[in-house]
């Protein structure tokens, strides 16, 4: 039988630059989800300091990276859950002195050990003058104690190539912290459907899920519906999303049936047909 998984969704309103703040939210959520017996632990993109790339304490932040990351290593093994703490800005030095900044999410396993990280490829427009994308690096799969899992961050949730690359590679979970609002819609969208940006995710998460026989753990940042989506949730085929948050904050503990995967493949064959020699797109994107 295959196995239930327990993951915690966590979601809450970041607070800008305040990193110090955010850590120890983030800790507390940690905790409790681990107090409720979740195997894995996800939290939001850019839950130390937001997305406020104009103030120049953004990038002083960025430059404590290495810092965050241990805490939550140290915290992992304490606790013996495994995290993905959502996303961390890196800030790196590159040559006669240029600096990159590079959005990157970890997987920590529960010993504390780093088992993979990605940095983020599909950078959204208004990130493009400050980010810097993974570009042509392959999207791999990481063997975790939940699974074999990929990962994804926010807007690579709009390229179906990115899921398709972590499936070539055997990934059975997508995790893909994220940081969407209901601003990320234009004026001239919003004018024809306020509700679109939660719409695209809702049905662009399903379709995902469905097309790649995969689950998705999906986290975002909360707070008041007026700025926020939240919508956390876990998706798997054949049932869509379960779990599902609202924009209150808090943590979400649910259950995984990966059990799930295996009756979606045996239904749809999308992994028979990846793995086969005459595959139409295996130029692209096999392993």
């Amino acid at each position: 039988m295959a196995p239930t998984r327990r993951v915690a969704l966590i979601q809450w309103r970041i607070q800008e630059l305040a990193i110090k703040k955010n850590h120890a939210t983030a800790c507390t959520y940690i905790r409790e989800a681990a107090a409720q017996g979740a195997e894995l632990a996800v939290l939001p993109e850019y839950h130390l300091s937001a997305w406020v790339p104009n103030d120049p304490l953004w990038a002083i932040q960025a430059a404590d990276s290495a810092h965050y990351l241990a805490n939550y290593q140290a915290l992992a093994k304490e606790l013996g859950i495994c995290l993905v703490p959502g996303t961390i800005i890196e800030k790196h030095q590159g040559p006669k002195n240029s600096i990159s900044f590079y959005n990157t999410a970890y997987f920590i396993s529960k010993d504390g050990s780093v088992l993979g990280s990605y940095r983020k490829k599909n950078i959204w427009h208004p990130e493009r003058p400050h980010l810097t994308s993974s570009g042509l690096e392959r999207h791999t799969a990481i063997d975790t104690p939940i699974g074999r899992v990929g990962l994804l961050i926010c807007w690579d949730l709009a390229f179906p190539e990115a899921f398709r690359e972590l499936i070539a590679d055997g990934a059975e979970i997508v995790i893909m912290p994220t940081f969407w609002t209901p601003h990320d819609a234009s004026p001239d969208a919003r004018t024809h459907n306020p509700d679109s940006e939660a719409l695209f995710l809702q049905s662009t998460l399903t379709a995902r899920s469905f097309e790649n026989t995969c689950g998705i753990i999906f986290v975002n940042a909360a707070g008041p519906a007026e700025d926020f989506l939240g919508m956390s949730q876990v998706t798997l085929p054949i049932v869509g999303p379960v779990a599902k948050m609202g924009v209150e904050e808090g943590v979400r503990v649910a259950e995984m049936d990966l059990g799930l995967l295996g009756i979606a493949e045996k239904n749809y064959k999308v992994r028979e047909d990846i793995g086969r020699g005459d595959w139409h797109y295996v130029y692209r994107h096999s392993s």
